[in-house]
């Protein structure tokens, strides 16, 4: 099946930069043909793109959601049907909406395929700037997207970084989003986030899928007694329960930054039970000194280390009646 992938961005965000990364990484090898537009007269990143390997097909002198609509479709079937690749990757013009781009590519029909992804790249630095001057087509694109990474971020206040991670997800509260620096991740990385593969979602269905008793939440096979009352204060006779009318579970995506003391003191703090009965807790957040920190949690026992980078800093709770306020309240403070 012919894959398509989306890669918007106003300008200057980086979406060229981007996209030589995942050619040269995870999608080295494959038969790839990109379809740029460019808004204005001459074409300027066709040349070095070239050197990759890429067919190029460049459109000029309009806009892919205005004057090139049809022209776009024109050229996407003629590069289907002349090139056979095996992806279509599609960088539209930084001033287009992700929207019309979208409804572009599914109005050409193209035979056996499928937008593969669908991602909007914002500057982490500009965020507020082009918020404000832009808001109609910035907000199309970062509302539009499944997958939402941000540039620029190596060297931005932990301020403005929380800014623009908030501004992304109260317009799209259901992204991808990726935060941390390009140079710190594979381009295997950010292409599974690209593709929804890394998320909080996959990451907490795969927590909730670890084999947890649906009585005591014990990570094992065993035995419960007649009538045996759990942490969570049910009576139980039997195995009768399924999980989730026992477990809840809670997770949130942060660009914050702790200190491997300050996780410890946090997972202790969840044996207090001020938290609900938590049961399990793993994560992967950003260190102070650029470094990862992984940890997992389960009832007195604790485990932190330093590890690889991800996308973006993760935690996932499970635990009987969790306190999601308080729980925020602790990893944020």
């Amino acid at each position: 099946m012919l894959k398509i992938d989306i890669i918007s961005g106003f300008l200057g965000a980086g979406k060229t930069t981007l996209i030589k990364k995942l050619l040269s990484s995870v999608l080295k090898g494959q038969k790839i043909a990109l379809i740029e537009n460019e808004f204005g007269d001459i074409g300027i990143d066709g040349g070095f793109l070239k050197e990759a390997g890429v067919k190029i097909n460049e459109m000029n002198s309009g806009c892919i959601c205005c004057s090139l609509v049809g022209d776009f479709k024109k050229a996407l079937n003629k590069v289907y049907e002349d090139y056979a690749p095996d992806r279509i990757v599609i960088e539209p013009s930084g001033v287009g909406k992700l929207s019309d781009v979208l409804q572009a590519v599914l109005s050409a029909e193209l035979p056996d395929s499928e937008v593969s992804s669908l991602t909007a790249v914002v500057d982490a630095k500009k965020c507020k700037m082009y918020m404000k001057n832009f808001g109609e087509f910035y907000k199309n694109q970062i509302e539009q997207a499944k997958c939402v990474v941000l540039s620029h971020t190596k060297d931005i206040s932990d301020d403005k970084l929380r800014y623009c991670l908030d501004t992304v997800k109260e317009l799209n509260p259901n992204a991808v989003i990726v935060t941390t620096d390009w140079d710190e991740l594979s381009g295997e990385q950010i292409f599974d986030a690209m593709n929804n593969v890394s998320s909080l979602d996959s990451q907490m269905k795969a927590l909730e899928n670890e084999e947890i008793c649906p009585v005591c939440g014990g990570h094992h096979h065993h035995e419960h007694e007649h009538g045996e009352e759990c942490g969570c204060g049910h009576h139980h006779h039997e195995h009768e329960h399924d999980a989730d009318e026992v477990f809840a579970s809670w997770g949130m995506e942060t660009a914050n930054k702790y200190s491997v003391e300050k996780i410890r003191n946090i997972l202790s703090a969840l044996d207090s039970g001020e938290y609900g009965t938590i049961l399990r807790a793993k994560g992967i957040v950003n260190g102070e000194n650029g470094e990862w920190i992984h940890f997992d949690y389960v009832p007195e026992e604790v485990d932190v280390r330093l590890g690889s980078s991800e996308v973006i800093g993760r935690i996932c709770v499970i635990g009987c009646k969790p306190d999601e306020d308080n729980l925020r309240k602790l990893f944020e403070a």
